[in-house]
């Protein structure tokens, strides 16, 4: 089948030389030293082993109109990203495509299809103005959790760290003929990939965690296993994520593992550094809207109070701010300079 990864960092890469490896045909929307890399000699893949594998049949181009419709688009960027990339995506579709949404936090078609009051709502917090649902038909969606992590090692080449599972689900729970071929497709690469029923409670799970450890390692400088084992941002963490609980709750989600089971996780990761302190330590963005703006916005709808959530917010927005105006960047010596 024709996949289209657009996003050539650590998991778009990950799992377009997987898909590749095994046959398909794929297509990277890349660009700068990433598209010229991956133009001139394939995609490199480092696996947990060390063991190295070439996937040299992979295409990649800048424009997606150049690559031509496909069966499915995995869309392997951060949800601020996605606005940048309409309306030219559309030059990957055809009338069947479909489009995996491989992006952490609450994604811009939460309310397709859910039951309940505030069925087709739309999210502002991640999707102002509609923008990216009048580009992307939700009815092309199929939702999807990244539990791998990997690291872009240079242009072209990326490491596994660990985990090869990636949770697929229709927005309306059923077991379609595409998300089946696309589960299948992924299987024979080597990943693990079940098709849920209830997509919106395996978001919820890995948002917990998302929620509470990104920006407060963004302000602290901690890592996972710090952020555990110090009772003040343990205890912070808690609270964000029963407020994100009670959130949840109100729209029909049933958590199936306990919040301690999730922190205690969380800290088993050990040091690990999360995707937004590595953001603010290198001077870029952090993934602010749809990890914690969304859980704010869902509370105003569900009219649930989340004093932590949104205070932690203010904080995190408040040092992008600062960041973003002095052009600087947050780097880990600067940690232990402060603290002689």
């Amino acid at each position: 089948m024709r996949i289209a990864v657009v996003g050539a960092g650590a998991i778009g890469g990950y799992l377009g030389a997987r898909l590749a490896l095994a046959g398909e045909q794929v297509t990277f929307i890349a660009r700068r030293r990433n598209l010229e890399a991956i133009v001139a000699d394939g995609f490199w893949l480092v696996e947990e082993d060390g063991r190295e594998q070439h996937a040299a049949t992979v295409r990649a181009f800048e424009r997606p109109a150049d690559a031509g419709p496909q069966d499915f688009v995995l869309l392997a960027v951060k949800a601020h990203q996605v606005p940048e990339l309409l309306p030219d995506l559309r030059g990957l579709f055809g009338p069947e495509t479909a489009v995996v949404t491989l992006i952490n936090g609450v994604p811009w078609w939460y309310f397709y299809k859910l039951a309940g009051p505030h069925r087709e709502r739309r999210l502002e917090s991640v999707d102002p103005g509609g923008v990216i649902a009048a580009h992307i038909e939700p009815e092309r969606v199929i939702g999807s959790v990244v539990y791998p992590a990997a690291e872009l090692l240079a242009p072209g080449r990326v490491k596994v760290i660990e985990g090869n599972r990636f949770t697929l689900g229709e927005p309306d729970g059923s077991r379609s003929a595409r998300v089946e071929a696309l589960s299948q497709a992924m299987m024979k690469a080597g990943f693990k990939a079940p098709v849920s029923r209830d997509i919106r409670t395996e978001i919820w799970v890995k948002l917990w965690g998302n929620l509470s450890f990104n920006p407060i390692s963004a302000l602290t400088q901690m890592t996972l296993e710090e952020i555990c084992r110090f009772a003040p941002t343990r205890a912070l963490a808690a609270a964000m994520m029963a407020e994100a609980q009670a959130v949840a709750e109100q729209l029909g989600v049933k958590f199936r593992i306990t919040l301690e089971q999730r922190i205690a996780g969380a800290e088993a990761v050990g040091p690990h550094k999360t995707s937004m302190l590595q953001d603010v330590q290198a001077g870029r963005a952090p993934e602010l809207a749809a990890l914690v703006g969304a859980v704010l916005e869902l509370a105003q709808i569900t009219a649930t109070p989340t004093p932590h959530i949104a205070a932690v917010h203010a904080a995190v927005q408040g040092l992008a701010h600062t960041l973003a105006a002095a052009h600087a960047t947050l780097a880990p010596q600067a940690r232990r300079a402060g603290a002689q």
